[in-house]
C-alpha cells in the first residue's frame, strides 16, 4: 500500500507540473518585437566586469553593433579587476569605431552590505543617469547580442508598457557536461518560475535573467533605486520583485542573446550551481530538506518503481517517468540537444541535488556565494515581502500593477 501511495504521488505530482503550472515546459514565452515608437528612447547599458578580459571584448562588441536607431551608450564597471579587463573593453570600442559611445569606470571598493555586481551596477547606474535615459540595458560582461536585439527590446517594452523587459540568455551547450546539464537548468528555472505567470499582472510570481533586463529608469527610482536590493545574491529575480509592484514585466526565452562563459567541467557547474542555491532557499535547513525530499520524489522514485515496483505501482511509475521525459523536450529542442536527455533528467536531477547540498555545505563553512575571491552570501537577503506592503503606484499608469 505504501508503495502504490508512493508511485500515485509521482504521478500526480508530474500531472500537476504539466497542467497546471502555467506549461512552463512547452518554453513557448519567446522574444518578439513590436511598433517602431514615434520618438526612440535613450538607452544605455551598464556592464559590471570583475576580471573579464577574456570576455569582455565581444560584449562591447556586440552592444556597439546594435542596429538601434535612438540614442544608446554604455558604461562599463571595472569591479577592481586584476586583469585587462578595462583595456579590453577600451579596446573593443576603438576597434569598432565607436569609442564616444563606451565609458569605462574604475570602481571603488566595495562597502559592507552591498553584492561585489549590485555594487558595481550602483556606480554604472549613477553614471549613466547624468545621460538621463529612459532605459538602462542592465546586462553582464559575458554576454553577446544579436544586432537587432535591443531595438526589439525597446518596441516591445513600448508597445506593452513594460517596466522590466528580460531575455533569458541561451547558455553554453558546447562540452559534454554543458550539454548533459545547462538545458535542465534552465528546464529547472521555468518550473520554479513560469514566464507565462511572470508575465501576467495579476500574478505575483516575478522572476528575470539578469544577463539582459532593460529596465525603465523611472520604475527604478519609484522602487528605491538598485541599493533597495544591494545585498541580494539572487540579485535578477530580487529586481524583478521590487519592478513588479511598480508595472508590468516580461520574461522571454531568445536565441538573440546569448552567454559566452564556459562551464566546460562538471566542477564549473557545480560551482555555477552552488553559489546561489541555498540563498534560493533562503539559508534555511529545513526548506534544504524539503526541496532534497521533494526532488527525490519527483524525479528519482518513479524511475525506482518502475524498475522494482510491480503492478499499479510499477505503471505509475512509468508514466511519471514518461511525462518528464516529454516536458523535457522543448526545452531540449531549444539548446539543440538530443531528446535522450529527457530520459536522463532522473539522473541529471541528483546532480543537482548534490550541488544544492554543497551550496549549503559552503555557507555553513563560511564560504557562500563565492565570485571571483568575494564571499557574498547572506549579506542582506530580503525575506520576501507580505503582501500589500509597498504597493507603489506605477509611475506609467498610477496604479498598483500587481493586483494584489
Amino acid at each position: 500500500m505504501l508503495v502504490l501511495l508512493l508511485a500515485t504521488a509521482t504521478f500526480v505530482i508530474w500531472l500537476a507540473l504539466i497542467a497546471g503550472r502555467g506549461w512552463f515546459w512547452l518554453a513557448a514565452e519567446r522574444d518578439a518585437g513590436g511598433p517602431a515608437p514615434a520618438v526612440w528612447p535613450t538607452v544605455v547599458a551598464v556592464i559590471p566586469a570583475r576580471d573579464e578580459a577574456e570576455s569582455i571584448g565581444k560584449s562591447v562588441t556586440s552592444l556597439l553593433r546594435q542596429d538601434y536607431p535612438g540614442s544608446f551608450s554604455i558604461v562599463v564597471v571595472d569591479d577592481q579587476s586584476t586583469d585587462e579587463t578595462a583595456a579590453v573593453a577600451e579596446q573593443a570600442a576603438a576597434a569598432a569605431g565607436f569609442a564616444d559611445r563606451l565609458t569605462v569606470l574604475a570602481g571603488s571598493a566595495l562597502p559592507d552590505g552591498w553584492t561585489g555586481k549590485l555594487w558595481a551596477d550602483k556606480q554604472g547606474i549613477d553614471e549613466a543617469n547624468v545621460a538621463a535615459p529612459t532605459y538602462l540595458l542592465l546586462t553582464d560582461a559575458d554576454i553577446t547580442y544579436a544586432p537587432d536585439t535591443l531595438t526589439r527590446l525597446v518596441t516591445r517594452s513600448e508597445k506593452e508598457g513594460l517596466v522590466l523587459n528580460s531575455l533569458m540568455a541561451k547558455l553554453r551547450a558546447t562540452s559534454l557536461a554543458e550539454r548533459a546539464l545547462v538545458p535542465a537548468f534552465i528546464f529547472f528555472f521555468q518550473m520554479l518560475y513560469p514566464f507565462a505567470w511572470v508575465n501576467r499582472p495579476d500574478r505575483r510570481t516575478a522572476a528575470a535573467a539578469g544577463g539582459c533586463m532593460l529596465v525603465r529608469r523611472d520604475a527604478l527610482e519609484a522602487a528605491g533605486g538598485i541599493e533597495s536590493i544591494r545585498g541580494a545574491l539572487i540579485d535578477d529575480c530580487a529586481l524583478a520583485r521590487e519592478l513588479k509592484y511598480q508595472g508590468p514585466i516580461r520574461l522571454s526565452l531568445t536565441e538573440r542573446v546569448a552567454s559566452i562563459r564556459a562551464y566546460p567541467t562538471l566542477g564549473d557547474i557545480r560551482q555555477m550551481v552552488a553559489r546561489s542555491a541555498y540563498a534560493q532557499l533562503r539559508y534555511s535547513p529545513v526548506i534544504l530538506a524539503g526541496t532534497i525530499a521533494g526532488m527525490a520524489l519527483t524525479y528519482v522514485a518513479p524511475v525506482l518503481l518502475t524498475i522494482f515496483a510491480g503492478g499499479l505501482a510499477k505503471i505509475l511509475g512509468f508514466v511519471a517517468w514518461e511525462m518528464m521525459a516529454v516536458a523535457f523536450q522543448p526545452t531540449l529542442r531549444l539548446y539543440r540537444a538530443s531528446p535522450i536527455w529527457g530520459i536522463l533528467l532522473p539522473g541529471i536531477a541528483l546532480f543537482y541535488m548534490a550541488f544544492t547540498l554543497d551550496s549549503a555545505y559552503r555557507h555553513m563553512q563560511g564560504a557562500g556565494g563565492m565570485w571571483k575571491g568575494r564571499v557574498q552570501a547572506g549579506l542582506a537577503e530580503e525575506a520576501p515581502r507580505a503582501p500589500g506592503l509597498r504597493r507603489a503606484a506605477s509611475p506609467r499608469t498610477g496604479s498598483d500593477p500587481t493586483g494584489i
